[in-house]
This record gives C-alpha cells, sequence and structure tokens, in this order.
C-alpha cells in the first residue's frame, strides 16, 4: 500500500467514525433542538400544507436509524405493529412525526419530536396522540390539569416500546410521583392507602386525561370516589354527620397521614375544629391523669358511629 492509498484509508476512518458520532449524538438530541420553535413550527406548517410525505415510508427513516435501539424498539409494541388502525400500517414513521420533506437530505430540516426538550408546542405534539386517541376516556382532556401545565402526552407515556411504564400497575405510581412528590411523600405516611404495594394506583380514583369533577377523580365528587370501595360509609343514615356527607377530605387525607385512620390531625384538636366545647370538657388532660376524652380513640370512645348511625337512640353517634 502507497502513501496515497493509506493517506486514503485513514481520511475515510476518520470520516466513518465522524458520522457514527454524528449519528449516535442525533439519537439523544435532533440538530433543531435549539432552533426558534415559531421558526421550527413554521417549517413543519409549510410541509403539513404540501403534503410532502415520503413515497418510501418507513424505509426512507431506517435508512438512517435502524441503528437506534431506542427507533427500533418501537416495533416492540403496539404503534410500529402493521396491525389496522396502528401508525405503522398508515404513514408509518410520518404518521406521528410528520412529513418527511428534505429531512433525509442531511437531516436537519425539523420533523415533529415528542417531550418536554422539544421545540414543538405541547399542543401541537399532544394534537398526534389525540388524532387517534379521542375516546370517552379523553373527552375531558382540553382544560384539564395536565393539560393546563403544559403537560405533553410524551411526558408520561412511552412508543416507542413494548412497555410503556405508566400502563403497567407495578409501575404507574413511580411514573406519577415523578411530579406528584407531595403525594409520593404522603403515600409513605405510616397511615395511607396500600399505594406503595401496588394493591391501589392513582387510576383507581383518578383520570389522569381529566374528568368533570376536582381532581380529575373518576366519580363525580370525593365521596363517591370514596364509596366506590368504603360502601359501608354511603347513607343515608338515620342519624347522619354534616361533614361526612360533605366531604371525606374534610377528616382525612385520601393520600397518607401521620395520624390514624389517615386523619388529618389527631383527636380531639380534629373534632373541635367544628364542635365548640359548651357543654363538654374542653380541654384535654394529659400526663398523670388520662381521661376518655384522650385516651383510646379519644371522642370516638363514646361517639363510636363518628360515620353516622341508624340506631333509634343514636342521635350523638353514639350507637
Amino acid at each position: 500500500m502507497n502513501k496515497n492509498t493509506g493517506c486514503f484509508a485513514g481520511n475515510l476512518t476518520r470520516l466513518i467514525l465522524l458520522m457514527l458520532v454524528s449519528l449516535s449524538m442525533s439519537v439523544f438530541a435532533a440538530p433543531w433542538d435549539d432552533q426558534d420553535p415559531d421558526e421550527v413550527e413554521a417549517i413543519l406548517d409549510k410541509k403539513f400544507a404540501e403534503g410532502q410525505y415520503s413515497s418510501k415510508g418507513a424505509d426512507s427513516c431506517l435508512m438512517c436509524h435502524r441503528k437506534s435501539e431506542k427507533v427500533m424498539a418501537l416495533f416492540d409494541g403496539v404503534h410500529g405493529s402493521s396491525v389496522q388502525n396502528s401508525p405503522m400500517a398508515d404513514l408509518q414513521c410520518e404518521a406521528c412525526h410528520g412529513p418527511q420533506g428534505k429531512h433525509n437530505r442531511g437531516g436537519k430540516e425539523p420533523m415533529i419530536t415528542f417531550g418536554s426538550d422539544s421545540p414543538v408546542p405541547t399542543e401541537k405534539q399532544n394534537s398526534v396522540c389525540m388524532s387517534c386517541h379521542n375516546d370517552d376516556q379523553r373527552m375531558a382532556w382540553q382544560g384539564n390539569h395536565h393539560d393546563n401545565a403544559d403537560v405533553s402526552c410524551a411526558d408520561c407515556h412511552q412508543v416507542h416500546t413494548g412497555h410503556d411504564p405508566i400502563a403497567d400497575k407495578s409501575t404507574e405510581v413511580a411514573v406519577c410521583t415523578n411530579c406528584h412528590t407531595q403525594q409520593k411523600a404522603d403515600i409513605n405516611k405510616r397511615s395511607a392507602h396500600p399505594i406503595k404495594w401496588q394493591q391501589m394506583v392513582c387510576s383507581d380514583c383518578h383520570n389522569p386525561h381529566g374528568s368533570l369533577a376536582d381532581a380529575s377523580l373518576k366519580q363525580m365528587s370525593v365521596n363517591e370516589n370514596c364509596y366506590a370501595c368504603h360502601a359501608e360509609k354511603r347513607g343515608p343514615k338515620l342519624w347522619e354527620h354534616a361533614p361526612v356527607t360533605d366531604n371525606c377530605a374534610s377528616c382525612h387525607n385520601p393520600h397518607g397521614s401521620v395520624n390514624e385512620a389517615m386523619l388529618i390531625a389527631k383527636p380531639p384538636m380534629l373534632c373541635q375544629q367544628c364542635h365548640a366545647s359548651v357543654g363538654h370538657t374542653s380541654n384535654a388532660v394529659f400526663g398523670a391523669n388520662p381521661n376518655a376524652f384522650n385516651a383510646g380513640q379519644s371522642c370516638m370512645n363514646c361517639h363510636s358511629q363518628v360515620h353516622g348511625s341508624n340506631h333509634p337512640s343514636g342521635k350523638l353517634l353514639q350507637r
């Protein structure tokens, strides 16, 4: 091998290495991620308006992206399946990422990318997902808490995988508590629903895609949500306790508490938030002189039917 041949081989090797480095970097960050979002959106709108789709579909994409495990993992899940109504059975990669246009000529023309790092507006990202996933579970998405907070579908869901963590009850809570840190602290307190053992998950009570109730609850009120499991607390009762019929959360923190039964405060302090001391002992005596007002179940030593009573003599919720 002469000197010129060796020089050519060395240059070729460096060129190949440079291309591989560029390709590996593009897996983690698209070349247009640092471009002006308005400019990116304008280019995307133009490509959509002109219908600049590739005639080869996914084959054009895989010419460059087939070496990326993150990309190829798409074919492990339903989005990469060729079954009817799947993106891969229609416009393939372009069904979600938009028309290819001149993207395959250097890879610098923007495509629709997803997630919090994308310059594509969250509303446009979500409109791609909602074009297929527009069912009764998502009918209240517009204006719900996640929508108002500019949360994109890709912030919670993973598409390029055969196993979406938030769709699995064993990992759902971990995904939700990445953002909902206060609730993560609550579910690990001494008195809580069995969420940390996956016997319950967030979606048992909430619809993360929105609902017509407060806090995206699946039922129309807090109480109706609670009664779905705690049917024994449902009324009507002959003698009702006003805060119970109003809102279970008046006394309980549904995510967890340091107090017994997830109470927001310990009795008698909890009870005294509503009940004045007129005609009743007003001070809890601690130390050497315990009494029925603070020992054991405190107020519930006598008023044991605090959720309501059906006994003819249960006016004071004692029976």
